[in-house]
């Protein structure tokens, strides 16, 4: 597609800090698509959506006032993978859609981002031409979710961690890596990132 821009994939294990760096692509001038957060519009904005989800999980799964029984669906789901993944089977592909849509608002642009927790599970990364994963030790993302997260407790972060791709996982499928462990600088690894992608968007 004419003027079409290059697609990067941020990706990472929960604490890693993904938000950060897009934040810091983004004061670069990048656009960034927050997939999970667009993923929560989603479900209380479309109507196709919110039908699928009701016929799967019940009228329950919505409150009165149509905003997501988000209580509720973290019960049907937690621990119970295969409900989980149909929720995902239904929300990944309206947030695909949406996504695409968002590319095109962005013709001109040299290159956009997707950040997204679950790139590679829920197979988005495929449409992607490179992919970013930011890394950081365990203790530190637990820390990190610890002190974003009132509600969270040590051994529910450890679980969450438990049920996503390890790092060494990750990097089967990853163009470039971020080390964001508190000790590294991390802008420096940004700059110099944006400059390689922007030559790369400019062959594109």
């Amino acid at each position: 597609m004419e003027n079409s821009p290059l697609q990067i994939g941020i990706t990472g294990g929960i604490g890693s800090g993904k938000s950060i760096i897009c934040k810091i692509f983004q004061s670069l001038g990048i656009p960034i698509y927050d997939a999970d957060l667009n993923a929560k519009s989603l479900m209380t904005e479309d109507k196709s959506l919110i039908a699928a989800i009701k016929k799967h999980f019940g009228d329950e799964a919505y409150l009165s006032d149509n905003q997501l029984n988000r209580k509720y669906i973290a019960g049907k789901v937690f621990g119970n993978k295969q409900q989980l993944d149909m929720l995902n089977s239904l929300v990944h592909p309206a947030v695909g859609t949406h996504y695409k849509n968002w590319v095109k608002s962005h013709a001109g642009k040299p290159y956009v981002i997707k950040e997204a927790a679950l790139l590679f599970e829920s197979g988005s990364y495929k449409m992607l031409d490179k992919i970013i994963t930011v890394e950081a030790p365990v203790d530190i993302r637990i820390n990190r979710v610890l002190f974003r997260d009132a509600h969270r407790s040590a051994k529910e972060t450890q679980s969450i961690i438990d049920n996503q791709l390890t790092d060494r996982d990750r990097r089967e499928k990853t163009d470039f890596i971020i080390i964001n462990d508190d000790k590294t600088t991390v802008i420096p690894q940004v700059i110099r990132l944006h400059k390689k992608i922007t030559v790369l968007a400019s062959r594109h």
